[in-house]
């Protein structure tokens, strides 16, 4: 307990620390810029930065970084020491405002999907003074935004920041129409659950595919997977449990709020879940817990798996995104309430989130495309690709109590016109009763669960605040010019329902009943990567971005075209991989075992015995890896024909079409061999050995 107060946040320049640091003027005037949104004041920075300089030379930081999240989903930083040269030789450390504020980099290397030239090379980082500056191994990381000479977003913060303030106008027009004049401010929170694999790092480094892919390219199942559900909430090992102990403690020294941690369904597998926080810091967290896994996990001899599909047959990683707004007086507009009021208001808010959903469910789909998430979606647990929303019984049977106008019968027999009769309590405990939905209403938050587990949280969140934003400016639009409000708003709640129930749905996501029921409902099915990102430049969605000032046309094109860019290149790393481990380690050492076992058996019938088990075994083995030789030059054949040129979309669809299909079969011999052969023979560890070690 003592360890947890005296230490969180010892490593954050957060509120505590500016409120003792800065002069009173100052702080008062920095939180002004940060809960209105002004622009900093020159003068206001200058002081910050000493203050902020001063704090991390004595915390021992040498070195400071503006910290960003480039278009590749991870982070970036170039470390600048806190020295300037004087006469004699000397030097004095200093922080100026401006090296706080604003730096410049060197984009050349780092993806901009068309958005500059290489010529162009210059980035330029801008502070967030929403997110603390925070410590992290002797340097000063200041989170910032990343961006072009000419302005465009090269980082996934930027729009991220950009979609928040889309989402605060117009939910603060609706909150007016209700008469909170108090709340001045929306805020999107999330809170998101990571889940990841822990492994042996002696057994990581014995395999290439996980150093160069991150996911096992071969692998027959163990004996025992996860059919018996004893890992799941299972008494956490004693190793694990050592490596979560240290990941805490160095995720609450910066800030992190680091909640929960259990085991999770399949072997080795394992989840951490943080309290929610306002979205853009919460990315930034997130960012900071991966980072923060693999080191921990290093120094416990382990390795932290963040691949969306590690192990085939088994659980993949995701993160569970709990989606809210809340007020700046504290008030979650997902709330149902406990008055007629705030039952309209909460109303209105949950309509607006279903129509976003029904109307942009290919954009919330394009956000979590991944080569790895692909493999994930729809398999064991994940949720399908098919977006729908879940929404639990009771609240559905509200819902269609208020279209049809008649009477709920529920737990009161409610007349549902809206702001006369209070909206029926709810029991949280009966709205989330379906793991398979990608899009759950929790109670009083909403979980987008189709996140892969590797990628950044933004592009979800992104696209979640921008499309909420949209139908709340439809729908403010609307009631700001009615004659009555009250009217009004009760005929767009029931022509909102009727128009956009398609989309919930409450059953069993992974069934082909559902499949064909979507189908019939006109839900889209983006069952690929390559079929989801090019939604993003759909003309639907650049008018939805346009229209909010979120992204432009040319920062959409450029997000599409590095996804399509990144999985085609994602793939062939896969691809050329197996091909390396099947020429070097898997031939020669299933011949190994033939000519060896061929050898035993011809001695046992020069002894007059005829072991024909031996001959069968033979004739398999030999059989089994000539077709594993069809295959694997069926691969190449199909590497070396990739076809050249600025086609993204097309080079992406080969891959998808033509390589994925040809690594599947590869796949499928060597691991039929894997399990014909002696295990002293086969070149690497195993699913036996990488699932159950610990």
């Amino acid at each position: 307990m003592a360890f947890v107060e005296e230490n969180f946040g010892i490593n954050v320049f957060n509120d505590s620390v500016m409120r003792q640091r800065l002069p009173k003027e100052t702080y008062k005037t920095l939180h002004k810029t940060i809960d209105e949104g002004r622009r900093l004041d020159p003068q206001v920075a200058s002081v910050v930065a000493n203050a902020m300089k001063d704090w991390a030379l004595e915390r021992g930081a040498t070195h400071y970084t503006h910290w960003f999240q480039p278009l590749n989903s991870v982070t970036a930083e170039k470390h600048d020491a806190f020295i300037t040269p004087v006469q004699g030789g000397k030097v004095i450390q200093e922080f100026s405002g401006k090296e706080l504020v604003r730096g410049e980099a060197d984009a050349s290397s780092l993806p901009s999907g068309g958005l500059r030239s290489t010529f162009e090379a210059r980035g330029y980082t801008a502070w967030d003074p929403t997110s603390y500056a925070f410590i992290k191994e002797h340097v000063l990381c200041i989170p910032t935004a990343y961006c072009s000479y000419g302005g465009e977003a090269l980082d996934k913060k930027t729009p991220l920041l950009r979609s928040m303030e889309a989402l605060n106008r117009q939910a603060v027009r609706i909150l007016r129409l209700f008469g909170r004049l108090d709340a001045t401010r929306v805020m999107p929170t999330v809170g998101p659950e990571q889940e990841y694999f822990l492994i042996e790092k002696e057994l990581y480094d014995k395999r290439s595919d996980l150093i160069f892919s991150g996911r096992t390219l071969f692998g027959a199942p163990a004996p025992k997977g996860q059919e018996l559900g004893d890992h799941f909430f299972g008494t956490i090992k004693t190793r694990v449990q050592a490596f979560m102990t240290e990941l805490n403690e160095e995720l609450w020294k910066v800030g992190v709020l680091a909640k929960t941690e259990h085991n999770e369904t399949a072997p080795a597998q394992h989840e951490m879940a943080p309290i929610y926080s306002i979205v853009n810091v919460a990315c930034d967290h997130n960012q900071l817990t991966m980072e923060i896994m693999k080191k921990v996990a290093r120094r416990h001899g382990l390795h932290c798996l963040l691949s969306e599909k590690p192990f085939a047959g088994v659980n993949g990683s995701g993160k569970h995104n709990n989606w809210s707004m809340f007020t700046n007086t504290g008030y979650n507009l997902l709330n149902p309430g406990d008055s007629p009021h705030e039952s309209a208001q909460f109303l209105l808010f949950l309509t607006s989130v279903i129509k976003a959903v029904d109307d942009y469910q290919d954009l919330l789909r394009a956000s979590v495309a991944s080569a790895g998430n692909d493999h994930r979606l729809g398999g064991c647990e994940a949720p399908p690709a098919i977006i729908s929303i879940f929404l639990g019984d009771e609240l559905t049977e509200i819902l269609e109590a208020l279209e049809a106008g008649s009477i709920y019968n529920g737990r009161e027999k409610t007349d549902m016109t809206i702001g006369v009769h209070v909206l029926p309590k709810f029991p949280k405990d009966t709205t989330d009763r379906n793991r398979t939905s990608p899009f759950a209403f929790t109670g009083n938050k909403f979980e987008f669960r189709s996140l892969g587990s590797s990628d950044s949280i933004s592009d979800a969140n992104v696209v979640l605040n921008t499309i909420v934003a949209e139908s709340l400016r439809q729908f403010a639009d609307e009631l700001e010019n009615a004659a009555d409000f009250r009217t009004a708003l009760h005929d767009l709640i029931v022509r909102t329902i009727h128009d956009h129930k398609r989309i919930i749905f409450n059953g069993n996501n992974y069934t082909d009943e559902w499949v064909e029921e979507a189908e019939k409902r006109g839900l889209a099915r983006l069952d690929s990567t390559v079929d989801a990102l090019p939604c993003y430049t759909a003309e639907k969605n650049i008018r939805l971005f346009e229209t909010h000032k979120v992204l432009s046309e040319s920062e959409l094109r450029s997000r599409r075209d590095i996804g399509l860019d990144s999985y085609a290149k994602i793939i062939m790393i896969e691809a050329k991989t197996m091909i390396m481990m099947t020429r070097r380690q898997i031939l020669p050492a299933v011949l190994r075992f033939t000519g060896d076992i061929a050898a035993a058996s011809r001695n046992i019938r020069e002894i007059g015995i005829d072991l024909s088990s031996g001959t069968e075994l033979v004739s398999t083995l030999c059989s089994t890896t000539d077709q594993l030789n069809r295959d694997l030059s069926m691969l190449e054949s199909a590497v070396r024909a990739f076809p050249a040129g600025d086609d993204l979309l097309a080079a992406a669809r080969y891959m998808h079409d033509t390589v994925l299909p040809a690594m599947s079969d590869l796949r499928s011999s060597a691991d039929a061999l894997e399990q014909l052969t002696e295990r002293s023979y086969w070149p690497f560890p195993t699913y036996n050995e990488l699932l159950f070690s610990i």
